[in-house]
């Protein structure tokens, strides 16, 4: 099964280069914007903790900024499990402004390449919402990234153990028109030689499997 959230849209396979484009280009964080962070030793989050903090710093920049890819990242030196992650990174697009900007949430600073808290990338030229790239109704964002991480490994229980060294390879959030609402695209492997599903953003329930 391909990543309904991957290839197939002109809009994410621009996100996917300015992703990699945009990893030096961060903005050091503010103190406003690492609220969700503690004093205590930093702990991998779930996605609502980080997407909070990011999409605060994202109406800034634009009141109508508007989530279109939320997906987990590894930072060097944690362990992501269980549906948490040690930085997490959106897309928020202003249908304003025309434009996009590539935001992250670290629990932890590793310059010059990620700094602790929110980040947020240079703004870019954005021609506007495709049907594998659409806005996320964040309002049915109810689902957190631990949750689906454990209905969809539930699932992969059997392929899992029949496979104990493939990692999962992919935890993000997106809409496209296939589906009535916001969904998780749960990765272990690869495309070929992994398995891999879709949860229900708003209900948590399996929309497929491969």
């Amino acid at each position: 099964m391909r990543s309904v959230l991957a290839p197939g849209g002109a809009l994410l396979a621009i996100l996917s280069l300015a992703g990699c484009q945009s990893s030096n280009m961060l903005s050091r964080p503010n103190n406003a914007a690492t609220s969700a962070e503690t004093s205590d030793a930093p702990q991998i989050v779930t996605a609502k903790t980080a997407f909070w903090a990011m999409d605060t710093v994202a109406h800034s920049w634009a009141s109508d900024a508007a989530l279109l890819r939320l997906s987990a990242k590894s930072v060097p030196g944690f362990t992501n499990e269980s549906g948490k992650a040690a930085m997490w990174e959106a897309v928020f697009a202003s249908p304003g402004l025309h434009q996009y900007r590539l935001f992250t949430w670290s629990v932890a600073a590793l310059p010059p390449q990620i700094y602790k808290g929110v980040s947020a990338g240079l703004a870019m030229p954005w021609g506007g919402a495709t049907r594998d790239a659409m806005a996320i109704d964040t309002t049915q964002f109810t689902v957190d990234s631990d949750a689906a991480w454990h209905t969809a490994s539930t699932l992969a229980a059997d392929w899992l153990r029949k496979n104990p060294d493939k990692e999962l390879s992919a935890l993000e959030l997106g809409e496209t028109w296939r589906y009535a609402g916001p969904l998780w695209y749960v990765q272990w492997g690869d495309h070929t030689s992994g398995f891999s599903t879709m949860v229900a953003a708003d209900s948590g329930k399996i929309l497929n499997r491969k």
